[in-house]
């Protein structure tokens, strides 16, 4: 007889497996995807470098040098001087700081509107869904870019300071960013709401706080985690949209995408590419690796999708 079964003969039991959670099979499942793993380091390098930068460079935000605006990149100045003789470098880095701000708190006010409406929808249901479903069929209908560049237009004729407009541009990506969650939200909670367990919550009499924060928000965290991540990426792209066209966040305050545009001319298009190619590789590379992360959190989280 082996040991093992000596060991159980005398009474011995074996150790029960060790259980691990959902959250760490998920982290181990999403460290296996390399590009989404890619993409979660390209972001945190960005953040760091937009956030941390700035304290180590020699130069100021604003510090204007006639004697060297448009210089090429050298020694001094990487990626060269702008037309005030601004070091380029270092508004790349302080704009990132803005776009990356406002894509951030975009993201969580729309995460938050949509939650709390979609979960009102669908959990009480009656006259607050058909009210909150309603405005949100009506913004859908409404194409987000023409409706942002509207808004912001009306910002320029009001002449709201700049100062405010950053704050002002967050509230409109999150008013257009918020329905598709809400009516997501609410399919969710709509087919949630039939499961056994949810009956069992009825016939035992539970609150409709416990029953929300215990039992249904808790299953619907990795969905509110994926569009979350991926509507970053989406708020930073129409953020440096409105900027290029000038109706989102205006000079002195640089963003990626006033940046491009105070360089759209032929001249600087031909000669001085220092001047646009930086912010929009930051735009293009910040946007494409937080869509990789996202893609790899639903393909991880989401049963729905998996490949």
């Amino acid at each position: 007889m082996s040991s093992v079964s000596g060991k159980l003969a005398a009474g011995g039991t074996q150790a029960p497996p060790v259980k691990t959670s959902l959250w760490k099979q998920s982290f181990k499942q999403l460290r296996k995807n390399k590009l989404a793993v890619a993409g979660l380091v390209i972001v945190v390098i960005m953040f760091l470098a937009c956030f941390v930068g700035p304290l180590f460079s020699p130069y100021t935000d604003n510090q204007i040098n006639l004697r060297i605006m448009g210089k090429g990149p050298n020694a001094q100045h990487w990626l060269g001087t702008d037309k005030l003789g601004r070091d380029v470098l270092l508004r790349v880095l302080m704009a990132g700081r803005i776009s990356l701000t406002v894509g951030f708190a975009a993201m969580v006010l729309s995460v938050f509107i949509g939650t709390l409406l979609g979960t009102l929808a669908g959990f009480y249901r009656g006259v607050a869904d058909q009210v909150i479903m309603r405005i949100a069929d009506l913004l859908l209908t409404i194409p987000s870019l023409p409706l942002l560049l509207i808004a912001g237009s009306m910002l320029s004729s009001w002449n709201v300071p700049t100062d405010y407009r950053m704050y002002v541009v967050m509230l409109m990506l999150s008013v257009v960013g918020w329905p598709g969650l809400a009516r997501m939200i609410r399919g969710q909670l709509l087919s949630l709401r039939e499961r056994e367990y949810m009956q069992a919550t009825v016939v035992l009499g539970l609150r409709d706080r416990r029953k929300l924060f215990k039992h249904l928000l808790p299953n619907l965290a990795p969905l509110i985690i994926v569009i979350a991540t991926l509507n970053i990426g989406s708020s930073i792209l129409l953020e440096s949209v409105l900027s290029y066209f000038g109706v989102g966040v205006t000079a002195p305050t640089p963003t990626w995408g006033n940046m491009i545009q105070d360089s759209n001319n032929l001249i600087d298009f031909q000669m001085r590419p220092w001047l646009w190619v930086p912010p929009g590789l930051c735009i293009f590379a910040t946007v494409i690796a937080i869509n990789l992360f996202g893609d790899g959190l639903r393909d991880v989280l989401d049963p729905n999708h998996k490949r």
